[in-house]
């Protein structure tokens, strides 16, 4: 399938060189900018791709020729095929890392949202297991973690988390914990030691800059209220809590951790951005609903991504199909096997084509 993939953007560099060369197209300086940038991509996508053809059919000959050698001929030609083969390896990655799809998040920081959902109270303890899950590896990343907002539940478990986790490759390994996630343990709030199955959706927004993402303040409705914590009860004398409404979308972002009304305005903006870039890239994509259902879904039990069983101290990825028997470390903070798994498996459906944006 590789080759199969390379031969058809082969043929695609083969037809934009025609289509360079046609006078009508000549004439369309849109088209030509267009067409002279696919072009160079694929240019060099096609001459690596020459080069590695050459360097194995180098290896083969040094192969052979080194059967039909003897003494130091034999020696010499045995560095051939070594340094033949170094050359493939060199040509095979460069290749691979031409046909990845250059992802416009890699580097970002991300928002992170958790919340309770199948499960009422075991669905919000759930959440909070989950959070401090995510602050403990963005530690051991040394990732800097800002809390956003956070609205706690009955028996300290969280009804909603937001918070900011800011490093230069979390993106790249936290962007797939985005989905639902189901826990199989027996809750605290159980007498009689049964099983039971909640589930707590997980969401990642790649961080926005304020020049990407241009917000006309007449578009926002803001409303400011004071703020309250679990029950109802009243947690601040002053309106400080801050609610952002953008009305052409209907985005609606909320903050009341602050005391400064300042404070919970500059981070609902900091979530409203994110939540608007992710909108617009996903619609670029054709595939906005689509994607948002695929992240979080309907919160239900039989839809996840990923299960957290205590009883068998394991976790599994339904996705990639792996099981770990360390749910103890994972809570502790040790993810990096299940996002190298993660990241692997994009890398190899994007070079099979299957990932959006590939070449």
């Amino acid at each position: 399938m590789f080759e199969d993939r390379i031969a058809a953007l082969e043929s695609e560099f083969d037809a934009v060189e025609l289509d360079l060369a046609n006078p009508d197209i000549l004439s369309d300086s849109d088209r030509v900018r267009d067409l002279s940038r696919r072009h160079k991509e694929l240019g060099e996508i096609v001459r690596v791709w020459h080069e590695l053809i050459a360097s194995r059919a180098d290896v083969a000959t040094a192969r052979e020729m080194m059967t039909e050698a003897s003494g130091d001929e034999r020696e010499m030609m045995r560095q051939e095929v070594e340094e033949a083969e170094a050359a493939v390896v060199e040509h095979e990655a460069r290749i691979q890392s031409l046909l990845l799809p250059k992802d416009p998040n890699v580097g970002r920081n991300v928002i992170m949202e958790i919340r309770g959902a199948v499960g009422g109270d075991e669905a919000n303890l759930f959440a909070r297991v989950l959070y401090d899950m995510y602050q403990r590896f963005a530690a051991l990343e040394k990732w800097k973690v800002e809390i956003l907002s956070e609205d706690a539940s009955d028996r300290d478990g969280i009804n909603e988390a937001v918070f900011l986790i800011k490093g230069p490759d979390a993106y790249l390994r936290l962007e797939h914990e985005a989905g639902t996630h189901r826990v199989q343990r027996v809750p605290v709030t159980e007498a009689k030691g049964r099983i039971h199955t909640s589930t707590a959706t997980v969401t990642v927004l790649p961080e926005a800059a304020e020049v990407e993402v241009e917000i006309d303040p007449n578009d926002l409705k803001i409303d400011v209220y004071r703020s309250t914590g679990p029950g109802g009860q009243s947690v601040n004398t002053t309106d400080s809590a801050v609610r952002i409404t953008h009305i052409p979308t209907g985005t609606v972002v909320a903050m009341q951790d602050e005391k400064s009304q300042i404070q919970n305005r500059a981070k609902a903006m900091v979530v409203l951005r994110a939540r608007l870039l992710k909108a617009e890239q996903d619609r670029q994509a054709a595939a906005m609903s689509l994607q948002r259902k695929g992240q979080v879904g309907a919160g239900g039990r039989t839809d996840k991504i990923r299960t957290y069983n205590f009883k068998e101290n394991r976790v599994t990825d339904h996705r990639i199909n792996l099981t770990l028997y360390k749910l103890d470390q994972v809570l502790a903070g040790d993810l990096t096997e299940l996002t190298d798994a993660l990241m692997a498996d994009k890398r190899a459906r994007q070079l099979a084509g299957e990932e959006e944006g590939a070449p």
